[in-house]
């Protein structure tokens, strides 16, 4: 239901409910507004002051964010910037019904969000290049460098605030800048080994793995190769993306401070078959393809990844469970491990030619 602006000075309350009340099945707010001419700052201001919110444009002068007590609230304040300035707002509960639809509304808020996370990773991966691989306390430019992390760690936060519907590029741009501020170690670095080793596994089984609701490419993939290669039993749980505890024999994964996630450059599929020992005939080809899709930084280029991306993103596309997705999935890989172990070994041992 639509909503008139009103000036400030009637005081209508900041936070009130949209008329349709809690009942309503309306998943989106829609501003639409009308700015001056002049002065020309005042369009820049408010655009400026709608990516801060994290508002998606659909047209020129028509906004949308996804509907809740937080970004009504965040629509309201620039409801009454807009017209405080002579210009003309309205704020509307939207149901989508025709041409538009949910799931592509939220893939274009993720492809915005990815956007704004590459641009930070790249920030992070300069940074990373002219720093030390260890910055000790007294060395010159400690401070600067702590400055500049926790400068890239705050915009993190700030687009994490705004990423509505789980973007993939989170992951990779948190591993970035938890490579960076493992630079600044208060003595010599500890030296890292990872045991590859059937002894390994066998620690990882009889567990419950957790990850973050609405699974993509790299959580389907880890979950599958957890499933055929570590404990055929594993059960999996689906969490919120922040501020979840794990329980006593729960172990996470592609999550924030998870025991097995993005390092450096590796996605989390590549992370655990490193420090699994993982071998098997068609895992490298799969990893690829994965890290590819994952991290969007066309690595290895091959030829599959387009196709399997395809797949994927029609597969979360259709269903929104994400048990659904994992079963689906499983089948998937299941299909493209069998056929990069075939071809890995007719390349090695072609038949003779009838």
């Amino acid at each position: 239901m639509a909503r008139r602006a009103t000036p400030p000075a009637r005081k209508k309350p900041l936070g009130a409910k949209p008329s349709a009340g809690p009942g309503s099945s309306a998943r989106w707010l829609l501003l639409f507004h009308q700015i001056p001419p002049t002065p020309g700052y005042l369009r820049v201001k408010i655009g400026r002051r709608l990516a801060r919110i994290g508002a998606l444009a659909l047209k020129n002068t028509v906004y949308v964010l996804p509907s809740s007590d937080g970004t009504l609230e965040d629509l309201q304040w620039v409801l009454r910037e807009v017209v405080a300035c002579g210009g003309d707002a309205t704020l509307v509960e939207a149901r989508l019904v025709e041409g538009l639809g949910d799931d592509e509304l939220e893939r274009r808020f993720q492809e915005q969000r990815d956007e704004d996370y590459r641009e930070l990773g790249r920030e992070a991966r300069t940074l990373a290049e002219g720093a030390p691989d260890v910055v000790l306390p007294g060395d010159a430019g400690r401070a600067k460098l702590e400055a500049d992390v926790a400068r890239l760690e705050r915009r993190l936060d700030e687009l994490t605030a705004l990423d509505f519907f789980h973007a993939s590029g989170r992951e990779a741009t948190e591993a970035s800048l938890a490579a960076l501020r493992s630079r600044l170690r208060s003595g010599p670095p500890a030296t890292a080994t990872v045991t590859a080793s059937g002894d390994s596994i066998a620690k990882w089984r009889g567990k419950t793995w957790v990850t973050r609701v609405g699974v993509h490419v790299d959580r389907i993939a880890s979950a599958w190769l957890v499933r055929r290669f570590v404990d055929a039993e594993a059960r999996f749980k689906f969490v919120p993306p922040k501020g979840y505890r794990p329980e006593r024999d729960e172990v996470r994964f592609d999550m924030f401070e998870a025991e097995f996630t993005h390092e450096g450059e590796l996605c989390t599929f590549e992370v655990l078959i490193k420090r699994l020992g993982l071998g098997e005939p068609g895992l490298r080809e799969l990893a690829e393809i994965i890290h590819d899709i994952d991290l969007k930084d066309a690595h290895y280029e091959r030829p599959e990844t387009a196709g399997v991306a395809a797949q994927v993103a029609g597969l979360c596309v259709t269903e929104h469970s994400d048990d659904e997705r994992l079963a689906l999935g499983f089948v998937l890989f299941d299909q493209l491990k069998a056929f990069f172990a075939r071809r890995r070994k007719s390349t090695r041992h072609p038949e003779a030619p009838s």
